[in-house]
């Protein structure tokens, strides 16, 4: 199977340097998680992730991330799936946390491919084993790239 990465931009709060996420997606599935992949990743508006929430989940509201998976569970380490991510969440939980914007774009983009390999978050246990994955992903990724310049245009440090 040959892997396959899409990116869509579908929001206008922010300008995304589409070309360096992909890198960092690349680089996390290819090197870090070693997987194959059929993967699409689409940065929505808070309205837009609200739609999404509720037609296919039946939650108000919108949310950081969904993840629709294409796979069985039995098929390892392989994803083929749909990463919806919202930038405003992502700007808000940065502020929460003391983060920036593109770091939380990055967890969450990491977040949905975590739940594409298998991983679970719904119980405090499995959040707590999937966050340590997630936060060691991160934190390589921050290493190998200036998350920082995700801020299309941006030519701060970072």
């Amino acid at each position: 199977m040959s892997s396959e990465l899409s990116l869509f931009n579908r929001q206008r709060k922010r300008k995304i340097d589409l070309r360096l996420l992909r890198r960092i997606v690349l680089d996390c599935l290819e090197a870090l998680l070693k997987v194959e992949f059929e993967l699409g990743i689409k940065i929505v508006s808070s309205a837009e992730m609200a739609r999404v929430n509720e037609q296919y989940l039946q939650h108000a509201g919108p949310t950081d991330v969904i993840t629709f998976d294409y796979l069985n569970a039995e098929e390892q380490k392989r994803i083929h799936g749909d990463i919806y991510v919202c930038i405003e969440e992502a700007v808000i939980q940065a502020k929460r946390f003391g983060t920036s914007w593109q770091e939380e774009l990055v967890r969450y983009v990491v977040h949905g491919m975590l739940h594409l390999l298998g991983y679970d978050d719904r119980t405090e246990r499995l959040r707590q084993a999937m966050k340590r994955v997630e936060d060691q992903l991160v934190g390589e990724l921050r290493m190998r790239f200036p998350l920082r310049r995700l801020e299309f245009g941006s030519t701060r440090r970072g």
